[in-house]
């Protein structure tokens, strides 16, 4: 079986239970397997990231198989906006947060050859300069563990959202995500829009942000914030101490 979001944003959590941990936020638009069904829950797996996780069955709307391909075989076509508004055949409006995706809007089969969209959309691959000017409409976002909106963010969803608003893909966690792309010596040889992660004692890796020009970095810690970058890791200038430790910068574009 197969669904989508038709929702803003729908919690997906690591067990069948409201009071699970939300792992991640599925946003409107997105498409999944349905992997098994218990009686109120149903277990998915995301088909941009194949981020697997429970839903609540009453927050999901069915599609064939037929449209699921298809729809993973078309153009992403994402909200640019902070929240913009769908508009549906009933004249009743569904908010949507940056990067919702918009590709099945025009689908018959769908039940959404109806619904109106007036804001700006955004599609394909933009330069890497791009990926800095998208980081700041994240700026002061509160930090959500799961959370993939300008509501409420982690730090790995927000480097996967940015890439993502800009034509690339991420995977979901920071961990995986330091799997990607080539690994750099120093931050000299950096650019602004790669990415630096960061590890705990044990050496797992915990956090990652975007590296910006000047030894800056833009991240999500308490908040989407940009604090300065070196050798050891992320400097406070606030508090006047290092808040997390340099592990790896990894070049993705």
């Amino acid at each position: 079986m197969f669904g989508i979001c038709n929702l803003a944003i729908i919690p997906l959590r690591f067990e069948p239970s409201d009071r699970s941990e939300i792992v991640s936020q599925v946003l409107f638009g997105e498409h999944f397997e349905i992997l098994e069904q218990l009686r109120q829950w149903s277990r998915i797996r995301t088909q941009y990231d194949s981020y697997e996780g429970w839903i609540d069955s009453k927050q999901l709307q069915l599609i064939s198989e037929t449209s699921y391909h298809q729809l993973s075989s078309e153009a992403i076509i994402l909200n640019a906006d902070l929240i913009e508004y769908i508009s549906t055949p009933n004249n009743q409006l569904i908010p949507i947060p940056l990067g919702s995706s918009l590709s099945f809007l025009n689908h018959n089969e769908i039940n959404t050859s109806n619904f109106d969209f007036e804001g700006t959309k955004t599609s394909g691959e933009k330069s890497k300069e791009s990926l800095i000017n998208t980081a700041f409409m994240y700026l002061n976002a509160p930090y959500l563990w799961g959370g993939k909106t300008p509501f409420g963010i982690d730090c790995s969803g927000f480097t996967q959202m940015v890439y993502k608003l800009n034509g690339f893909k991420l995977l979901r966690d920071a961990s995986q995500q330091s799997s990607q792309g080539e690994a750099l010596s120093f931050i000299e040889e950096s650019e602004p829009g790669d990415l630096a992660f960061f590890d705990n004692e044990e050496g797992n890796i915990i956090h990652v942000g975007i590296i910006m020009a000047d030894n800056y970095i833009i991240h999500a810690s308490g908040k989407v914030r940009i604090d300065r970058l070196d050798h050891l890791g992320i400097f406070n200038a606030e508090t006047n101490k290092h808040t997390h430790k340099l592990r790896v910068i990894k070049k993705i574009v």
